[in-house]
């Protein structure tokens, strides 16, 4: 499953969105985290160190190396120059999976060691450079996480578990239909259900299913309030946490000391993505991911690479699962 989280600044999606990754871990699922937050912090709250979390590889200086993989001997494209951040896999495509090594992991992914000899390989669209302020748009830095999963083929008990940028941004981008889950992580304020009501108006039209999860709830008058906002998409809520302000000091107790409480609230949000499994459509997957390449083809793509994009769709092509046994990695 592909699980983005995504809330307002300062909601506490990093912080969930970390807990729920060493969830996954602490059961030894096939995952792999992305922090595509330009605002790096979910490699600290994994528990590196500033110095780690400073040298962790960045896929958007990655860019031309990936393109250069996932092209493979795709026929329709005519060299990685003139890929975007939407070009979608055809016939001959190389496809990304989630256990497996490849050129893109080895650059891109750190293996993060968690307790009990759990770990999760992370990846990370990386901060602004000096190079990038004043001239660089955020999306030129989380392009390379869009096509990577336009690109990645994931089977049944396998997560990909993405901390999105904060507000509503993330719609700047077809990125946000390419979840089979999101957590919108909200307070119980009128601001913190804002971003709901922006997220709920915008992805209606796209079929993306959408949970909140209620943060730094402390009584019944805040669940009142998260319920009256938000109704039927409210899925559970998370409190207090002694452990999570431990970590925040930069001094985490082991997993399992997590209050059962929020361990709880963990176990709805990884039944309700895997509930989520049985809902997958990869024709309107892929139809999605085609409509917004063409989108970007013809309101930026085609004049900046010169080329036609639109001649890049395979009409006959559908990422779906039965490719995890046909098609091997070059």
């Amino acid at each position: 499953m592909k699980i983005a989280f995504v809330g307002k600044g300062g909601s506490g999606k990093t912080t969930l969105s970390s807990l729920f990754i060493r969830h996954l871990a602490a059961d030894r699922a096939p995952l792999i985290a992305v922090d595509a937050d330009i605002n790096q912090h979910l490699g600290a709250a994994l528990g590196l160190d500033e110095v780690d979390t400073a040298t962790l590889p960045a896929m958007g200086a990655r860019l031309p190396l990936i393109k250069d993989y996932l092209r493979g001997a795709n026929p329709r494209i005519a060299s990685a120059e003139t890929m975007i951040k939407t070009t979608p896999p055809g016939n001959g495509s190389r496809l990304l999976r989630i256990t497996e090594d490849n050129p893109v992991y080895e650059a891109c992914a750190r293996t993060v060691a968690l307790d009990d000899d759990a770990s999760v390989r992370l990846m990370v669209t990386g901060p602004f450079t000096d190079s990038d302020l004043g001239v660089a748009c955020y999306h030129s830095k989380v392009g390379a996480v869009e096509l990577c999963l336009n690109h990645l083929v994931d089977g049944p008990g396998e997560y990909v578990v993405v901390d999105m940028t904060a507000g509503s941004d993330s719609f700047a981008s077809g990125m946000f239909t390419r979840f089979d889950m999101t957590f919108l992580v909200a307070e119980p304020t009128r601001k913190g259900v804002s971003v709901y009501r922006q997220y709920k108006e915008y992805a209606r039209d796209f079929g993306v299913a959408l949970k909140v999860v209620g943060n730094k709830v402390q009584g019944q008058d805040d669940l009142d309030f998260l319920r009256a906002e938000v109704g039927e998409d409210l899925l559970t809520t998370v409190g207090h946490s002694d452990w999570v302000r431990a970590m925040e000091k930069g001094r985490p107790p082991r997993f399992e000391l997590l209050e059962e409480v929020n361990r709880q609230a963990l176990r709805v949000l990884r039944e309700t993505a895997d509930a989520s499994y049985e809902r997958r459509d990869w024709q309107r997957y892929t139809r999605q991911m085609v409509h917004f390449h063409l989108k970007n083809a013809e309101s930026w793509g085609n004049a900046k690479t010169g080329a036609d994009l639109a001649a890049q769709v395979d009409p006959a092509f559908v990422l779906d699962e039965a490719l995890l046994a046909t098609a091997q990695p070059v």
